[in-house]
């Protein structure tokens, strides 16, 4: 068999693995779409069947009951704030660990790189925040989402401001123009696929996750929707699975269009980075 055969066959196999893959995630997602279109009876199938009648007030008994426009404007808001946070430290940071080449310098790369590795010890920070006198609120939240993505969001930055060339800072420099202004001026507008997709990772990985809220929010009307979703399920979970993913539909929703919309740019900036770390 020659090269170029061997080459052809290779790419569809792996087209055919990649194909298996993507059923493994869409059969999943579209069980769970359909089924928030269904009754409780039809859902129980757990089928990629069509319902036999769209029921779309399955969504306006989600909203009432699982009370899902609190907890959406809560999630909202922890998680703008922390992905902001996070992305203004973790690239002005990153400008000044990428064209500082110290001994200090290199020490706070790899520092913030074991940031990736070693995790957080709820109890330990539960009392630090209890000391503090923030327990329980939306800050101590804000604080450790913006704590624990700073490494990983460094990470990428760093990779992808070495290939942004030095002269643009020289430049800005003779100039006359300060750190800040080099940064907010000229860096930062050369940042644009790079912040879509640490946006995206943030806004994903905060929107979804369920133990810090868990922990860290010990007052119901401050829950975020992956708690309202823990709750729905508990108390909808045996017997009306309909309603249960129509609360996953919703919640799931934001995130799955912030995707689709800025794919292209998410790919790119993942890409650029790799290749300019």
């Amino acid at each position: 068999m020659s090269t170029r055969h061997k080459e052809r066959l290779m790419r569809v196999v792996l087209q055919v693995v990649m194909i298996l893959v993507s059923l493994l995630i869409l059969i999943p997602l579209l069980i769970m779409l359909l089924g928030a279109f269904k009754n409780s009876a039809e859902v129980t199938a757990f089928d990629l069947a069509l319902p036999q009648k769209w029921l779309f007030e399955n969504f306006k008994a989600v909203f009432e009951q699982g009370k899902l426009l609190l907890a959406f404007k809560n999630s909202i808001f922890i998680t703008v704030i922390s992905t902001g946070i996070t992305i203004l430290v973790s690239s002005l940071a990153s400008f000044i660990l990428a064209r500082r080449s110290s001994r200090f310098s290199r020490f706070l790369y790899y520092f913030f790189f074991i940031g990736t590795i070693i995790p957080m010890q709820i109890m330990p920070t539960i009392r630090l925040f209890t000391v503090l006198d923030i327990y329980g609120g939306y800050l101590n939240v804000i604080i450790l989402y913006t704590a624990i993505n700073i490494p990983f969001s460094c990470f990428l930055y760093t990779g992808f401001i070495k290939g942004i060339p030095r002269i643009l800072d020289e430049s800005a420099f003779i100039e006359g123009a300060s750190t800040l202004q080099t940064y907010f001026h000229i860096i930062l507008p050369l940042l644009k696929s790079c912040n879509i997709t640490v946006l995206i990772l943030l806004f994903t990985g905060i929107w979804n996750e369920i133990n810090i809220p868990l922990y860290f929010l010990n007052d119901p009307s401050k829950r975020t929707l992956p708690l309202s979703v823990y709750q729905f399920f508990g108390m909808y979970g045996g017997s009306n699975w309909n309603l249960v993913f129509a609360d996953l539909t919703l919640a799931a929703l934001p995130v799955i269009l912030m995707f689709l919309f800025m794919q292209k740019q998410f790919i790119s900036g993942l890409t650029e980075g790799a290749v300019k770390g």
